[in-house]
């Protein structure tokens, strides 16, 4: 079934589910001018960064490796960018559709002050359509179809000192298509040192995300497999521009962390793990944490078993051999690979389940046992 064809289908269906609007009063709840805040049937009309105006007219989006091509009147691939008489706009700016705040390692960051929690937010829309979102219900809406929220940049930043949360988290759709938002929260947010982070698929032009990274305090990217096949059939992307961000942040300087969702029969062969571990190692360093975490059946992969644990072991196991130094396995509570290790003294540095910290022996970004240092922001 086409994408928009589905979602016409589907959008009574997210309006009811998606938005987590129930929610927010308890979330804001303590904090003053709560009243202030209130559902929003508008669109935004904040002139979007990141296009150039074409000479016969229409304009090209130039945010992500797809540029569309929009005439007068359309939207992009994402739904949440509009060409105005040539002007592109962003109708999410301000408008989130969810919000919580959660624990760090949720994203998941592990080498990100642990133990710490995260505003977490999102807006409608994507630019790419995985089979397997767990999200689906606002990445593969357009804004008018699900309840957002009239919330600008200055209230999130003053929120979060209310409550005293840290960090900022991007999330649960894609930032990418909420970019101008995203970097005005961080901007005001880093005034107030508030942390930001980034969880995002990675599919994003170059000169947008040099000028995002200097606001970013880490970002943990989806990398959906480690064949081009895989990004066409399943994501509707490309894997190349993915790797190419991958380089950037890193040359950028920024925290990284890699996810890798294991789906069997799709993406979980000795040698796609394989290569992806020499990659990973070769561009980004044995010391870049990389998570395999485990498929559930969601949105339109509902005919494949969950990953079964063999196959999660045997990635881990993989990429270990090929001398990285730092590789968990997501989603099955109380294994051992959820912990961290010293690549030193292989003693446990961070020992967790699921999002909680059991104990934590890194000392001043250091092993507490052989003092090595230990990669991250801690």
């Amino acid at each position: 079934m086409d994408r928009r064809l589905f979602m016409k289908c589907v959008g009574c269906t997210a309006a009811a589910v998606a938005t987590h609007s129930e929610l927010w009063p308890e979330l804001l709840g303590g904090v003053q001018n709560v009243c202030a805040f209130t559902l929003s049937d508008n669109l935004s009309s904040v002139e979007a960064r990141h296009y150039k105006k074409l000479d016969d007219g229409g304009i090209e989006c130039r945010l992500c490796p797809r540029h569309c091509r929009i005439t007068d009147l359309e939207r992009g691939f994402c739904g949440v960018r509009e060409n105005r008489g040539d002007t592109y706009y962003t109708l999410v700016y301000g408008r989130p559709c969810s919000l919580n705040i959660d624990p760090i390692e949720k994203k998941p960051l592990f080498h990100f002050h642990p133990g710490s929690e995260a505003f977490s937010l999102a807006t409608a829309g994507c630019n790419v359509n995985c089979k397997f979102c767990q999200n689906w219900e606002i990445s593969q809406s357009r804004p008018e179809q699900i309840d957002s929220m009239d919330l600008p940049p200055k209230e999130i930043v003053r929120i979060c000192k209310e409550r005293i949360v840290p960090t900022i988290a991007y999330t649960y759709s894609e930032p990418v298509i909420f970019y101008e938002y995203m970097y005005d929260i961080a901007e005001r947010a880093h005034e107030q040192d508030i942390k930001s982070v980034m969880i995002t698929g990675g599919y994003i032009d170059k000169e947008p995300l040099a000028e995002l990274c200097p606001q970013m305090d880490a970002i943990k990217v989806d990398l959906k497999s480690f064949r081009e096949n895989y990004y066409k059939d399943v994501v509707n992307g490309e894997l190349k521009p993915v790797l190419d961000t991958l380089v950037q942040i890193k040359n950028a300087g920024v925290w990284l962390e890699i996810v890798y969702l294991v789906v069997p029969t799709l993406n979980d062969t000795d040698d796609e793990f394989i290569d992806l571990a020499r990659w990973i190692r070769r561009n980004l360093g044995p010391d870049t944490p990389i998570h395999f975490s485990r498929f559930h059946q969601q949105y339109l992969l509902r005919d494949l078993p969950v990953t079964p644990l063999a196959t999660l072991e045997r990635a881990h196991a993989a990429c270990l051999a090929e001398g990285l130094n730092f590789v968990y396995i997501g989603n099955i509570p109380g294994h051992a690979a959820e912990s961290t290790y010293c690549p030193g003294c292989a003693e446990v540095l961070i020992r967790r389940r699921g999002y909680r910290i059991m104990a934590n022996e890194i000392r001043s970004g250091k092993c507490r046992y052989c003092r090595r240092e230990i990669p991250g922001v801690f």
